[in-house]
């Protein structure tokens, strides 16, 4: 059973040509296949992507507004650093949702929504055996939009999705650098059990303390790769 891709569950991306050179880009962003300092041409772009230049502008707009590219003058639009102040915000609109979600999904979960978690989980285990990150990251948006949708609140996951932008970026650093998979998924375990057994309180700090998880990599993250962050407050201010 594979969920990549599934139209079954994750919500249908934008159809227009806009919707989708935003998410088409966007996507890039996030997976650092266009990394942070990256120069970005509305005319590449859009050959690329077989759209106009319009569609591209507009998406390039909405962002800079998300704070993922940054325009500079004389130089063009680049793609933007990781900013560890929009990290923690990140964070902060996830949990938040998430865990709500979650504390209700505890009373009204059944057998096959429990069956599905475990499912994609068994799916973690072989991308953590092949080492196909790609492939693990899909099924984590699969895991965590699905644990939302069981108290029906699926619909939130698009929020949940925008806010998490620069979090994911450090997410796939952190994962890339502390090869880390399996504890991941085991965490998924972690939380899917205290799921089915009922428990509330478990469930709950199992996945805060999932989230957060990403938090104990960052100073590792920066020193590897420190040019792929914005720098310090202190600094800029020197």
């Amino acid at each position: 059973m594979t969920y990549v891709g599934s139209s079954r569950l994750l919500p249908a991306a934008p159809r227009n040509a806009r919707g989708q050179a935003l998410e088409i880009i966007r996507q890039k962003i996030i997976t650092l296949e266009l990394a942070p300092g990256s120069q970005l041409s509305e005319n590449e772009l859009a050959g690329q992507l077989g759209l106009s230049r319009t569609p591209i502008r507009e998406s390039l707009i909405l962002l800079a507004e998300e704070q993922l590219v940054s325009v500079v003058p004389q130089v063009g639009t680049l793609v933007s650093p990781i900013v560890e102040a929009e990290i923690a915000t990140s964070q902060f609109v996830r949990e938040s949702l998430e865990l709500a979600a979650l504390s209700e999904a505890v009373d009204v979960v059944d057998a096959g929504q429990l069956a599905d978690l475990n499912a994609v989980i068994a799916e973690q285990r072989v991308a953590d055996e092949r080492d196909d990150t790609e492939l693990f990251f899909a099924l984590d948006e699969h895991f965590h939009f699905a644990l939302m949708n069981i108290s029906q609140h699926g619909s939130a996951w698009r929020t949940v999705s925008q806010a998490k932008a620069h979090l994911d970026r450090a997410r796939r650093l952190s994962l890339s650098l502390t090869q880390q998979m399996s504890t991941l998924i085991d965490q998924h375990q972690s939380i899917v059990d205290a799921l089915a057994g009922g428990d509330s309180r478990a469930a709950t700090d199992a996945l805060r303390r999932h989230l957060r998880k990403v938090f104990d990599d960052i100073a590792l993250i920066r020193a590897d790769r420190p040019e792929l962050f914005d720098p310090p407050a202190s600094s800029r201010r020197r």
